[in-house]
């Protein structure tokens, strides 16, 4: 039987042993039974052999890539699987019956206006094709954020007289802090709307009035209207894109109409920019929603108990532009086909460090949205609309984000969960830290960060003498919870808006469960169950996930002890009714490595996909700085790699290597086993996987955001780096060594041959650039 069978889906779908009696049920998970007979055989492609042991290479011939541009070999099953040496190299490397290909990379100049370019650091994509033609729509990416080697800035002090991108690629000096540099950081985030057409099997942008930039400072000429000192802050440059237009964007919800009238700029609801964006989805009538994830350290994050922040931070990006903090984290819409379509924030959504959404929308029913808060601690949402689905495709329904009702999950141990809704007049009722914490404690003694929660700070309560921002609860001083039990959340906020403008804090006072990074959700179009990506279960500055849930250390000196580096959740609501205010929860497949106690062979899973025929696909997220063992910079310093090591030992995703892209097919002889599809180029993520079908409605092509290569490292060089890495064999009885190699930076797509039409000149290096990529199967067809 399937390593899903056994391990999994007995305890998913309440089955006997055998595999033929649980056909009816894969059949029903899928949707119908002929898309599970559909694939009954086995694996259609040969899948990359990475560095560390994996099951997928026990049944499966495997691909041993031996450089860029995609040759290798193919080797047996069962051959190599603990391999004694191995190689990384500097391109996205793709099974040998696939090939990949650059859409659109950073700096090219895609838009009417030749100075404007395509921004930095892409996530989410999206494809929204013209006239339900798939050779022919609009790209969205998300531009997340901005790193070296863009700017000498943005590293550290080795990497202080190395060349960075900035003016090899753009043209641009963004070496000093200066409002012009800040100005360009902030237009690199947002995101970019390119127009994309399929010629000879490939994608790629075409000339379009259309094709645009919305970024953090759309909107900002709308300063000159304000009175409280920013009235002339409204250009950063003098090109004609860096002086300050109308394209503001509006606020729809409990916040706009009951926070944003009293934000200090005046400015009522009307907000400039939309940047830090991450992940998001796209709506069956076309529209984009885009999370803003990481905005605090950009704008105040912190409110008093009307809603607006406790005032600016006097450094970055918000104070140098006016920018009030109550008016980013949220859901924003944007229709990439529809240029008058004013771009708006979806308070009902609530305000957080927004990662994802994922929506169940159904005829005659209420919208329903799930999204996570990707922080530790953060917590999992739910929106359920007030109004009703008339018509899924009908651009209506972007009204029924202004008005419903936020709620969130409440996970026991036992498998069962509740919705809680973010409302005035539900009681508060924090978790305690000797209650999230209580693994760590039994197997430790003590906890990392002392088991903190976040609470919102009032005089009066727990001795605090102001209003506004978070009083940090934990071991060492829990008695004050009862300060807190009792009440409502409406003796903490003054209004709704103010509510969902601090959702974390208050999720927080009404018992939440603190949980392990939420990246992406997405709903199984079979079965309508919730499948969530918790990324990272180390505690944090910000809190710490719920350990009776969430593992969060390594308890054991055992070399095969469970690891602590996320996994994948499925919810299924009570009755499959998404309005439900109770479900079940459980693991699909915990992280760690394949030979460690439930690990399936992953760390950080971030970013997924479901493709049409219900398989499962997902990117990595491990941290730049752990990548097969090196810290970043010019040194690239070795990381302890211990397998008995206890605690949070996050230096063991070195092991991993690259990040990569990994596909867990759900029936046939496969089904539950984590294949790997994809690897990226050093110290980059791979994000936002999305599938473009053809007009079939088959899975074509596969989109693909190569984010960050070389972050924090020196531009490709040629310097290779070389070391010994312990690995855990795939039985999970002993350890050997590897010898691993990889280079230092990167100079990925320049050194496939990708120039794209960049405003600067390479001047015969070849720098790093983020980009869009496409993949295809070599002979066409199917992906899969």
């Amino acid at each position: 039987m399937s390593r899903l069978t056994r391990r999994k889906l007995l305890m998913f779908f309440g089955c006997s042993a055998a595999a033929t009696a649980l056909s009816p049920k894969i059949g029903n998970f899928l949707g119908s039974s002929e898309v599970a007979q559909a694939q009954t055989g086995g694996l259609s492609f040969t899948p990359l052999k990475l560095a560390h042991p994996l099951e997928a290479y026990e049944n499966s011939p495997s691909f041993v890539p031996l450089g860029i541009g995609g040759g290798g070999n193919t080797i047996g099953a069962g051959v190599d699987v603990q391999l004694q040496s191995y190689e990384y190299f500097d391109d996205v490397i793709v099974p040998p019956e696939y090939e990949r290909y650059v859409i659109v990379g950073w700096g090219d100049r895609v838009f009417p206006n030749q100075e404007e370019y395509f921004g930095y650091n892409n996530d989410y994509l999206s494809f929204i094709p013209i006239n339900g033609n798939p050779d022919d729509g609009y790209l969205w990416a998300n531009h997340e954020y901005v790193s070296y080697p863009i700017s000498s800035l943005l590293g550290g002090d080795d990497l202080a007289g190395f060349p960075t991108t900035d003016q090899l690629v753009l043209g641009l000096d963004l070496s000093q802090p200066t409002l012009f540099t800040l100005g360009e950081f902030a237009y690199n985030q947002g995101g970019s709307i390119v127009r994309i057409t399929k010629s000879n099997g490939r994608y790629t942008p075409v000339a379009d009035d259309a094709n645009r930039r919305v970024h953090l400072l759309s909107g900002l000429g709308i300063n000159s209207e304000r009175s409280d000192g920013y009235q002339s802050v409204t250009s950063w440059g003098t090109a004609s894109y860096q002086t300050g237009d109308q394209n503001f964007l509006i606020g729809t919800g409990p916040a706009a109409t009951e926070v944003f009238p009293l934000s200090s700029d005046g400015l009522g609801n009307r907000i400039i920019g939309t940047a830090f964006n991450c992940s998001g989805g796209t709506t069956p009538w076309g529209t984009i929603l885009t999370a803003e994830e990481n905005f605090q350290g950009s704008v105040t994050e912190a409110v008093q108990p009307n809603g607006i922040q406790t005032g600016y931070d006097e450094e970055g990006i918000g104070f140098t532009f006016g920018l009030v903090g109550e008016k980013y984290g949220w859901m924003v819409e944007i229709s990439p086909a529809d240029p008058s379509f004013v771009n708006r924030k979806h308070t009902a959504l609530g305000r957080f460090r927004h990662e994802n959404i994922a929506f169940r929308i159904e005829a005659g029913r209420p919208l329903v949205a799930y999204m996570g808060d990707d922080r530790r601690g953060g917590h999992t949402y739910k929106f359920i609309s007030n109004g009703i689905v008339s018509s899924p495709t009908d651009p209506n329904n972007s009204q029924l984000f202004e008005a419903g009702t936020l709620y969130v999950a409440r996970l026991n141990r036992d498998g069962s969960g509740q919705w809680i809704p973010l409302v005035p007049s539900t009681p508060t009722n924090p978790l305690s830290p000797r209650e999230i914490a209580e693994a760590e404690l039994n197997a430790f003694g003590e906890a990392q960060r002392d088991g903190r929660i976040r609470l919102p700070q009032r005089a009066g309560i727990a001795g605090a003498t102001e209003d506004g921002g978070s009083l940090i609860v934990d071991l060492t001083n829990d008695n004050v919870l009862s300060d807190y039990q009792g009440r409502t959340l409406g003796d903490f906020y003054s209004s709704q808006g103010a509510i969902l403008s601090d959702a974390f804090l208050a999720s927080n006072l009404i018992g939440g469960t603190p949980s392990s990074r939420p990246e992406d959700v997405e709903v199984h179009p079979g079965d309508g169950s919730l499948f969530i990506a918790y990324t990272d279960n180390a505690p944090g500055g910000d809190g710490y996930p719920d350990s009776r849930i969430f593992v969060v250390s390594k308890y054991s000196a055992d070399i095969n002890a469970i690891q602590q580096f996320g996994g994948l959740y499925r919810f299924i609501e009570t009755n499959s009714d998404a309005t439900s205010t109770t479900f079940s929860w459980s693991v699909f497949e915990h992280s760690g490595e394949d030979g460690a106690i439930n690990g399936a062979g992953f760390a950080n899973v971030d970013n997924l996909e479901i493709d049409t025929l219900g398989n499962i696909w997902g990117v990595t997220d491990m941290s730049t700085s752990n990548h097969n063992g090196f810290r970043t910079g010019a040194a690239a310093e070795l990381r302890e790699i211990d397998h008995t090591a206890t605690g949070n030992i996050s230096s063991l995703t070195g092991v991993f290597g690259n990040n990569w892209l990994f596909y867990i097919p759900v029936v046939g002889p496969n089904a539950g086993l984590v294949v790997p599809f994809a690897y990226g180029p050093p110290r980059c993520e791979m994000t936002g996987p999305y599938f473009i079908r053809n007009r079939s409605g088959v899975d074509e092509t596969l989109l693909l955001a190569v984010q960050h290569p070389g972050e924090s490292s020196p531009i490709g060089d040629g310097v290779i780096l070389g070391r010994t890495i312990e690995m855990l064999s795939l039985d999970g009885t002993s350890l050997f060594n590897q010898a691993r190699s990889v280079p230092r930076g990167s100079s990925w797509p320049s050194n496939i041959g990708y120039v794209g039409n960049p405003g600067g000149s390479f001047n015969g290096l070849l720098p790093p650039r983020p980009s869009v990529i496409g993949v295809t199967r070599r002979d066409g067809g199917a992906f899969v």
